[in-house]
């Protein structure tokens, strides 16, 4: 079993995201990628207008539903307290078993900010990373953040396009499609009362403008 997992507040899920998630599973051959919307996102204050997490967690639903390989989960919304990347991936670890391929997915702005998240070393000992790319971004400063942040030992490999560690799992690195979309600038523009059509599914501009969310 080879299994994506690609974490986010997802406020809201949007085209860019299902993009990326299509082409993050085609490239590593997924049997499966989960999107996994947080309960409680550590580094998100309260006046970041961040719909509940059963809104959000509804909106990816129907964002992936019918589409091949990609589902919802709700294991961080099933975990009381605050939503740590870590224990995510030890809870995957634990309930795969040995025979299967655990990678976490993220985009390098997030990636640029791991240090603060909790244990971050320890994710490496944990799980292989994706960083999704964009066509241009500079893989030397990604080479120094690693090194100077995560370990010296993460060596490149031009081959496979990824970072290699003798004791950790690996860094890979996939450029992907851009879209630029953001979801804090379709929350912004449900505020001024703006369409968001054609930045999110049909059925997810149907539940927000339904629920009332971002306004």
């Amino acid at each position: 079993m080879r299994l994506g997992l690609f974490g986010g507040t997802f406020n809201p899920i949007h085209l860019g995201h299902l993009r990326a998630g299509v082409e993050v599973r085609e490239a590593f051959n997924l049997d499966r990628l989960l999107l996994i919307p947080s309960a409680r996102p550590p580094h998100k204050s309260t006046d970041e207008n961040v719909a509940g997490a059963k809104d959000r967690l509804d909106m990816v639903r129907q964002a992936v539903k019918g589409v091949p390989y990609l589902e919802a989960s709700d294991v961080e919304l099933a975990r009381s307290g605050p939503s740590y990347t870590i224990e995510t991936l030890r809870y995957f670890q634990n309930d795969s078993g040995h025979n299967s391929a655990i990678y976490f997915i993220v985009g390098l702005d997030a990636f640029s900010e791991i240090t603060t998240w909790k244990s971050y070393r320890q994710l490496f000992a944990t799980a292989d990373f994706i960083v999704m790319t964009r066509p241009g971004s500079k893989l030397k400063n990604l080479s120094s953040f690693i090194h100077t942040h995560i370990s010296k030992e993460y060596q490149y490999e031009s081959a496979s396009n990824r970072y290699h560690h003798p004791g950790w799992y690996s860094i890979f690195c996939l450029n992907i499609t851009h879209l630029d979309i953001s979801a804090t600038q379709i929350r912004k523009r449900i505020r001024q009362g703006r369409s968001i059509r054609f930045l999110v599914p049909d059925t997810i501009d149907g539940f927000i403008k339904k629920k009332g969310l971002y306004r």
